[in-house]
């Protein structure tokens, strides 16, 4: 009998994508579901909030943990019992209307996503070239937000009063596995730890570490509590579905022209424009009453300031970088956003417990406004690069994704701790 031939590297993508579309698609449903069904429970505007913080605690231990796992039963294991908790996690919000119970199991769900990413990103990163990694990434990226978006259309389906709507995301989730557990593609190989130093990254860019970590403040709050603020608001299902939709549309349509922007001025300057954007789209929000023909355009406006920051900020890091941090940096900015947005929600639920649905916009302005102030103040402490001294914005590479870098990156870096045997 004729071995099996491994397939074409773009057909094993393909494969990799598909289980990210499913399971990018549960979560995002997930995001959605969560604070409406919370609020019809009951629950307080701090308790949704924790909702949202335990899945980011979750996510940032699932980045420091769940490479043991990969490292103990190999990816294909690793992704199949995390898709069968995660999945399994999907039906017990609606047996156990807790808000405890709720959070315990938005932190599994953390975990367990954060693993699942580590898997299919090392995946990727192992069947993508030099020359093709960043296409690939970049690809990943805008699945990513293609399909979080569908994800949360469909909260329109059924009543979020319903079981229906867990057991989707659950029936999404499960089927994340098939095309990883079905694949013919080699196991990448064996999984690398880094270092996490961010003291060393605030050497190397204050601005850009800062501002990662004020973004996670900001980015944790919105996936969070943005639901609340548009279901409450709107009082129609559907119009908050649209209203995240079009919000994540704005940031997706947003990435890529920031960028290039971020290449011809300081990225300082870009960051600070999209800062000031996104706290003024969110104050005329905060003023605006019902929702009016407008309404799913400031929205896709205050996706397109909030969304891209990221990347910018993460851009700037790397222009201050060598090749050989690169894995490093990746790491850390990750679990420094994922640190920002664990603690983002809970402020401002805060917010929101004193002065309404709107104070959503409030905690968001005060994140907005401290990343301003923060980046005019490195602006006349620290001269801009010049343009020919930048690394050419790459989405690939300053994307949030938890491997970054070519091999030759992985190889250079002395903060690589590979498992031996």
């Amino acid at each position: 009998m004729q071995p099996l031939a491994k397939p074409a590297p773009i057909l094993a993508a393909l494969s990799i994508l598909l289980s990210v579309a499913f399971l990018i698609m549960g979560n995002g449903l997930q995001l959605m579901l969560l604070p409406i069904r919370g609020g019809l429970e009951g629950f307080s505007s701090f308790q949704i909030g924790l909702l949202g913080s335990g899945y980011f605690f979750g996510f940032v231990l699932g980045c420091a943990f769940t490479p043991l796992m990969i490292m103990r039963v190999g990816h294909i294991r690793t992704f199949a019992a995390l898709v069968a908790i995660a999945s399994a996690a999907a039906l017990g919000f609606p047996m156990a209307i807790d808000a405890v119970v709720w959070v315990g199991l938005r932190m599994i769900t953390g975990f367990c996503l954060a693993g699942l990413y580590l898997v299919v990103e090392s995946w990727l990163n192992d069947q993508a070239t030099n020359e093709t990694r960043g296409v690939l990434i970049s690809t990943y990226v805008t699945v990513n937000f293609t399909v979080i978006t569908l994800g949360q259309m469909m909260v329109t389906l059924f009543q979020p009063s319903s079981f229906m709507l867990f057991s989707i995301a659950s029936v999404l989730m499960s089927l994340a596995a098939v095309p990883i557990v079905m694949t013919r593609s080699s196991q990448p190989p064996p999984i690398t730890f880094v270092r996490f130093r961010p003291m060393r990254m605030f050497r190397l860019s204050p601005t850009g570490t800062v501002s990662i970590f004020l973004i996670g403040l900001a980015t944790g709050s919105f996936w969070a509590l943005a639901p609340t603020y548009a279901s409450t608001v709107s009082g129609s299902i559907n119009d908050a579905a649209l209203f995240m939709s079009a919000a994540v549309l704005g940031g997706a349509l947003a990435q890529l022209p920031s960028g290039k922007i971020s290449d011809r001025v300081d990225r300082r300057l870009v960051l600070i424009g999209l800062a000031a954007c996104c706290a003024a789209i969110g104050v005329v929000l905060l003023l605006t009453s019902g929702t009016p023909v407008y309404w799913l355009g400031l929205a896709a406006a205050f996706g397109a300031g909030l969304l891209p920051s990221y990347a910018i900020a993460a851009a700037h890091v790397f222009d201050f970088a060598e090749r050989s941090d690169y894995v490093e940096i990746s790491a850390g900015l990750l679990l420094l956003n994922g640190i920002g947005s664990t603690i983002g929600p809970m402020l401002a639920s805060l917010s929101i417990e004193i002065w309404g649905p709107t104070g959503f916009f409030l905690a968001n302005a005060a994140i907005q406004s401290s990343l301003i102030g923060f980046v005019f103040l490195r602006l006349r402490q620290r001269e801009g690069l010049p343009v020919e001294e930048k690394q050419t914005f790459d989405l690939g590479t300053s994307a949030a994704v938890a491997v970054v870098g070519d091999e030759d990156a992985v190889q250079l870096s002395d903060l690589v701790v590979t498992e031996t045997t």
